[in-house]
């Protein structure tokens, strides 16, 4: 097997197990170094891993960055990518801020964050030159409402472009609305949209994406509590369904995958990015990982959740 470069000096390691022993709920004192290096085995020698290219993988808690490393030289935390349907998830949390600490959900938003509103003839392209969520919404054949599809599963951006505007958003362009979804997830988290699509148009690090989980698992963020709220099926094994990019038996909650196959699932919560941006947490929401790469392709965001569910794995079982 091809020797792994080491990804943290041993110093950097030890630092890290000293600081999750002092820690309240971190990974237990020696246990650190060993998720480390399991799940750097991974990232570097599995074939889920080896056909992706360059790469770079974090994973942590809510005290912070656990463990991290790079494939190649593409990728660091600090660079900043598009990061395409990962978006959902920063614009869920946002919408459960928005509504209020004490507010629920209604029947009517839940069918767009669950994409069974029936918008879903979306075409993010037809946004190239929208100034707008509304002028976005309204280009080509975006807002046609199809009734057939009210009440399924049918992925798309439709959803949540049409729920901007029905939370007054529609006349922000993309600087505005990154001001807007950033005044209640996070002002010092540093990402921002290079087109006013709440389900694709985000721009963000790695380092700055781990922010936002972070926030999450430490209950900073009402999705926590809500991660797996009222899930819908939305594989093609599910009656109704009309349009799903998994391969698995999922499931769909606010704006975000759960990953429970019982063959291959594990329980996390996701949100992949079509070209291969994948963010995760925990089913035990204690735990939060990201791999990052930008490469267009029909598969780039699968190809991501098969080498990025097998990182995890490695992390979680302490090597």
């Amino acid at each position: 097997m091809k020797k792994v470069v080491a990804l943290r000096s041993a110093s950097s390691i030890a630092m890290l197990v000293i600081a999750a022993a002092a820690v309240p709920g971190a990974y237990a004192a020696g246990s650190v170094q060993a998720r480390q290096q399991a799940a750097a085995s991974v990232a570097g020698g599995s074939p889920e891993c080896k056909a992706l290219g360059d790469f770079y993988w974090e994973i942590g808690d809510a005290s912070g960055v656990q463990g991290s490393g790079k494939i190649g030289s593409e990728y660091s935390a600090n660079e900043t990518i598009r990061i395409a349907s990962a978006s959902k998830f920063v614009f869920g949390a946002y919408f459960l801020e928005k509504i209020g600490r004490s507010a629920q959900p209604t029947a009517d938003q839940l069918s767009y964050l669950e994409m069974r509103s029936g918008y879903a003839n979306f075409n993010p392209l037809m946004c190239m030159l929208s100034r707008s969520v509304d002028s976005c919404m309204t280009a080509r054949s975006n807002g046609d409402r199809d009734g057939s599809k009210v009440g399924r599963f049918s992925y798309g951006g439709g959803h949540d472009q049409k729920l901007a505007g029905m939370l007054g958003l529609g006349r922000m362009n993309a600087e505005e609305f990154g001001r807007e979804i950033k005044q209640y997830v996070g002002p010092e988290i540093g990402f921002s949209y290079k087109s006013p699509q709440p389900a694709g148009g985000m721009e963000s690090s790695p380092a700055d994406y781990g922010k936002f989980l972070r926030k999450i698992i430490s209950g900073q963020l009402r999705m926590k509590e809500f991660l797996g709220y009222q899930p819908v099926c939305a594989s093609t094994s599910c009656p109704g369904v009309a349009y799903t990019p998994v391969v698995d038996n999922w499931h769909y909650s606010i704006n975000h995958w759960i990953e429970d196959d019982p063959r291959t699932g594990d329980g996390a919560f996701s949100s992949p990015g079509a070209m291969g941006f994948y963010p995760w947490i925990s089913k035990d929401k204690t735990t939060y990982g990201v791999l990052a790469r930008n490469k267009m392709g029909k598969t780039s965001y699968w190809d991501s959740v098969l080498c990025g569910r097998e990182i995890r794995k490695a992390w979680m079982s302490g090597g």
